[in-house]
C-alpha cells in the first residue's frame, strides 16, 4: 500500500507499506532417498517439508515522469526493506531474513507513426538494474541484476474495454554468471 506525493510538475515521492505472506510445500521423498543414498546428504525438507513465513516493511520510490505527444518517460529508484520471518515451519528451514534491494527502473515510449484499429503503436524500450543489500546480497550468487528490454504498446482508448494500453516486451536480463531471455505481456487499466 502506498501514497504519491507530487512534489513539483514531473517528481512524486511514493512511501510504500510492505506486507508479505507465503506457504510452500515438498514432498519428493524419492528423490530425497536417491540423493541420500548417493551423497549422504539428508534432504528431509522435501519429504514432506514445509515453510510458512511472513514478512513487514516499507518502499520508499523517488519518481520522474514527463508525458509528451512526442514521448512519455518514467524513472524511479525506488529503496525496499522488508524483515521476513519463518513460523510454524520445518525446521530445517526455520529462519529469518533482512531483504533490502535498491533499484533504478526506466522506461521510454515514443510513437511509432503506425496505427492498427486506428489505435497508435508506441515502441518501448526499458531498462532496470537493482542492486541487492542486506541478507539478500549475494544469496543468489550475484549481488545485482540488470535488464534491457524493447517491444510495443498498443493505445486501446478509442475503444469500449477496460483496458487502455496492451504492451509486448522482450528483456535480457543479466547479471555475474547469469543471463536470460524473457517475454513480458502487460495491460494498463
Amino acid at each position: 500500500m502506498g501514497w504519491d506525493f507530487q512534489l513539483s510538475e514531473h517528481y512524486k515521492l511514493r512511501p510504500i507499506f510492505n506486507f508479505s505472506l507465503g506457504h510452500e510445500e515438498s514432498d519428493i521423498s524419492l528423490a530425497s532417498r536417491y540423493i541420500y543414498n548417493k551423497t549422504g546428504l539428508s534432504l528431509d525438507f522435501l519429504n514432506n517439508g514445509r515453510l510458512n513465513a511472513y514478512g513487514l516493511g516499507g518502499s520508499l520510490m523517488f519518481i520522474y515522469e514527463d508525458f509528451t505527444p512526442e514521448r512519455e518517460d518514467q524513472y524511479e529508484i525506488r529503496y525496499t526493506n522488508i524483515q521476513l520471518k519463518s513460523f510454524d515451519s520445518s525446521h530445517e528451514v526455520e529462519g529469518s531474513s533482512n531483504s533490502q534491494s535498491l533499484g533504478l527502473w526506466a522506461r521510454r515510449r515514443v510513437p511509432t507513426g503506425l496505427t492498427i484499429f486506428d489505435n497508435m503503436i508506441r515502441g518501448v524500450f526499458e531498462f532496470a538494474h537493482t542492486q541487492y543489500l542486506g541478507d539478500n546480497r549475494g544469496a543468489l550468487g550475484f549481488d545485482y541484476l540488470s535488464s534491457i528490454g524493447s517491444g510495443f504498446e498498443l493505445d486501446l482508448k478509442n475503444y469500449d474495454v477496460f483496458v487502455s494500453r496492451a504492451r509486448l516486451l522482450l528483456r535480457y536480463q543479466f547479471a555475474p554468471g547469469v543471463s536470460g531471455y524473457s517475454i513480458g505481456m502487460a495491460v494498463s487499466f
